[in-house]
């Protein structure tokens, strides 16, 4: 049904997204918890963006899949808007990193009670992509979990440089 492989599948691997979903964000904040802002504007790799713009998205990200997921579990029919991630990290970028990293564990907090409350069939609701094709609410929940692991990657080795 999906037509698309989800990019961030080999993030996820083996784990199970909603013990992911749950359990990332502590893992966040525990590898920044005692960052200075200095720290956060260092970059995982050469012209990449800092880690405080990484935490701006994964605050926007969690906004705009988990907006994409209610929209499909309340419209039949459903067309999601597809983002540019370059595009919308400029309208938060003057966020500082703390901010970026609240409001991301807050909504986070939000979505995976919508998400564990969800049923088999509000699961595997589908809703169309222009890029993606049929997706499902699933696919979208283990789209936020790799992302997620994802990132973690990047900062557990901005940590280590």
């Amino acid at each position: 049904m999906t037509t698309t492989p989800n990019p961030y599948s080999a993030d996820l691997g083996n784990l199970d997204a909603l013990q992911a979903l749950g359990d990332t964000p502590g893992r966040i904040r525990a590898a920044v918890e005692n960052w200075t802002e200095a720290q956060f504007e260092r970059t995982y790799a050469p012209g990449k963006w800092s880690i405080r713009k990484v935490l701006i998205h994964l605050a926007q990200t969690e906004l705009g899949l988990s907006t994409r997921v209610r929209f499909a579990l309340g419209q039949p029919g459903y067309t999601a808007q597809p983002f540019s991630q370059d595009d919308w990290i400029s309208l938060d970028e003057q966020a500082d990193a703390r901010t970026a990293l609240d409001a991301y564990t807050t909504l986070r907090r939000l979505n995976v009670a919508m998400f564990r409350g969800l049923t088999p069939e509000q699961r595997a609701r589908t809703f169309s992509h222009p890029e993606y094709g049929t997706l499902t609410v699933e696919w979208v929940a283990n789209q936020m979990a790799g992302h997620d692991i994802h990132h973690l990657k990047q900062i557990v080795s901005t940590t280590l440089r």
